[in-house]
């Protein structure tokens, strides 16, 4: 069974940082990505930052220059480290992770999400 837990989520003022940590365990595609997704009041859940297992990393236009994803050498757990962070990056950040799936890697597991409020 696929379990993802999410931590470090919390109140912080805008400028400063955070970082998110994820546990992954019985994971078996490792093959496939990982990510951060997040989602404010009212608005639908948005893919923050993905890496591959490669870890050849995305982000979103929004996040760019502040966010930074990684995972350890086991790939059972994945980071966001954020800085700089604005009012508008308010939001329940939930790790994810692909699974195979009709011959491709696709968002299939998630946490429970941990809240990042931002404040000025």
């Amino acid at each position: 069974q696929v379990q993802l837990q999410e931590s470090g989520g919390g109140p912080v003022q805008a400028g400063g940082s955070l970082k998110l940590s994820c546990v992954i365990s019985g994971y078996p595609f490792t093959f496939c990505g990982r990510g951060w997704y997040r989602q404010a009041p009212g608005k639908v859940r948005e893919l923050v930052s993905s890496i591959s297992k490669d870890s050849t990393t995305t982000y979103t236009d929004s996040v760019k220059g502040r966010f930074t994803i990684s995972q350890d050498n086991d790939k059972n757990r994945l980071y966001l480290q954020m800085n700089s962070l604005k009012i508008e990056d308010t939001a329940v950040y939930y790790c994810a992770a692909e699974s195979w799936d009709n011959g491709s890697c696709k968002f299939t597991y998630w946490g429970q999400g941990t809240q990042v409020t931002v404040s000025s």
